[in-house]
C-alpha cells in the first residue's frame, strides 16, 4: 500500500502539469492572434487568419488581402507582437528568478537599479540629440542598455563590498541606493533640458508603438540566452529554497548559481528595457499569478512565466492601443494600474506568511 500512493499520484500530477502548460500555450497564441487581427486599420479577421496559414510551409491559401494590408500585418503588427512577447516573457521569468534567488516574493527585475540606469542612459541619448526613439541607428536603446548594465555592475560592487556574500539582502539595499542616485542624476538632466521632457517621459512610460524588426532582432539574442540560462537553473533554484547549507551539502555552489541567475536576469531586463522603455510590475504580477495556478516549484513556475509573460504583455499592449483608439495609452501606465494593487496584495500576503 505504501508504494501504491506515489505511483498512482505521479501520472495525475504529470497530467495536471501538461494541462497547465497547454493552457499557457493557448493563452499565448490567443493573445497574439487577437492582437494581430485587431488594430486601427480595418482588416477582415478571416483574411488575417488565411494570411497566417499561407505563410506555413507547403500550404498555399489566397487571403485576398491587398499589398498594403499585408504590409500592415507583417511590418507593423507582427514585429510589435513579437517584441511585446519577448519583453513580457523576459521580464516575467526574470522576476520569477529574482524571487527564487533572493527568497523574496517582492523581488522585481528592476531591483538592482536596471530601470534607473536605463532611464538615465535614454535621457542622455534624447537630450543630446543622439536618437529620437526611431530607426536602425537610434542611440536610445544602445545607451539605455549600457546604462542598465552599468547600474547592475555598480550594484554588484557596492553590494558585495557591503556583505552580499553573507546576506543577499545587502544586494537589494545596494540596488535601492544605486537607483536613487541614478534617478537623481536623471532628474537633474531633465530639469536642464525642459524641451526634451515630453520625449523622455514617453520613453519612461513604456511603449511598443515604435516596434520594428530592428528592435526584435536587437532584443532576441539577449532575451533567448538569458531565458535559457534561467530555465536551465530552475531545478537548482528549487534545491536552494532549502538554504545555502543544504544546497552545498548536495554538491551545489549557491554563490555561483546565484551569480549566474542574477546576471542572466539582469541582462534580459536591461535588453528588454532598452527597446521598450520602463514597463513595471510584469515581473511581480505574472510569477505570482502562475504560483496561484501551478504551485511554487520553480521547475514549472519559470517556464509558465515565459508563456504567460508573453501573453500578458501582448494583451496589455492590445488594450493600450484599443481603449482610446486612435490614440494610445502608454503600456507602462496600464501595467502600473494593474500592478500597484497587486503589489499591495502580495505585500499583505507575505506579511501574513511571516507573522
Amino acid at each position: 500500500m505504501g508504494e501504491a500512493g506515489p505511483s498512482s499520484a505521479s501520472p495525475l500530477a504529470e497530467k495536471l502539469q501538461v494541462s497547465v502548460v497547454l493552457t499557457a500555450v493557448f493563452a499565448c497564441l490567443l493573445a497574439m492572434g487577437t492582437s494581430l487581427a485587431i488594430g486601427p486599420a480595418s482588416i477582415n479577421k478571416i483574411a488575417v487568419f488565411k494570411e497566417l496559414i499561407d505563410r506555413l510551409p507547403f500550404i498555399a491559401v489566397d487571403s485576398g488581402l491587398s499589398p498594403i494590408h499585408k504590409s500592415v500585418i507583417w511590418e507593423v503588427r507582427f514585429p510589435r507582437i513579437l517584441l511585446g512577447g519577448l519583453v513580457g516573457s523576459t521580464l516575467a521569468v526574470s522576476g520569477a528568478s529574482y524571487q527564487a534567488v533572493f527568497r523574496n516574493p517582492l523581488a522585481d527585475p528592476y531591483l538592482l537599479g536596471a530601470a534607473a540606469g536605463a532611464g538615465l542612459g535614454a535621457t542622455v541619448a534624447i537630450v543630446s540629440g543622439f536618437g529620437d526613439g526611431i530607426g536602425a541607428f537610434d542611440m536610445v536603446p544602445v545607451l539605455a542598455f549600457l546604462g542598465a548594465m552599468s547600474a547592475v555592475v555598480m550594484t554588484y560592487f557596492l553590494g558585495y563590498s557591503s556583505g552580499a556574500r553573507r546576506s543577499p539582502s545587502a544586494l537589494l539595499l545596494a540596488g535601492v541606493a544605486v537607483a536613487a542616485f541614478l534617478t537623481a542624476i536623471q532628474t537633474f538632466i531633465q530639469q536642464q533640458n525642459v524641451d526634451s521632457i515630453r520625449q523622455v517621459y514617453s520613453w519612461i512610460l513604456g511603449r511598443l508603438n515604435t516596434a520594428s524588426w530592428t528592435e526584435v532582432k536587437l532584443l532576441a539574442p539577449y532575451a533567448l540566452v538569458a531565458t535559457l540560462v534561467m530555465l536551465l537553473s530552475r531545478r537548482t533554484l528549487d534545491v536552494m529554497r532549502l538554504g545555502d547549507t543544504e544546497a552545498s551539502s548536495v554538491g551545489l555552489r549557491p554563490q555561483v548559481v546565484r551569480f549566474l541567475v542574477i546576471a542572466a536576469a539582469s541582462l534580459g531586463t536591461a535588453a528588454s528595457v532598452s527597446v521598450s522603455g520602463l514597463i513595471a510590475f510584469v515581473g511581480i504580477i505574472v510569477p505570482h499569478a502562475v504560483r496561484l495556478i501551478a504551485g511554487t516549484s520553480n521547475r514549472i513556475v519559470l517556464p509558465l512565466s515565459v508563456l504567460y509573460g508573453a501573453a500578458f504583455l501582448v494583451f496589455v499592449d492590445l488594450l493600450g492601443r484599443s481603449l482610446v483608439s486612435p490614440a494610445e495609452i502608454p503600456i507602462g501606465v496600464i501595467t502600473a494600474f494593474c500592478g500597484a494593487p497587486f503589489f499591495v496584495v502580495v505585500l499583505r500576503t507575505s506579511r501574513k506568511a511571516l507573522a
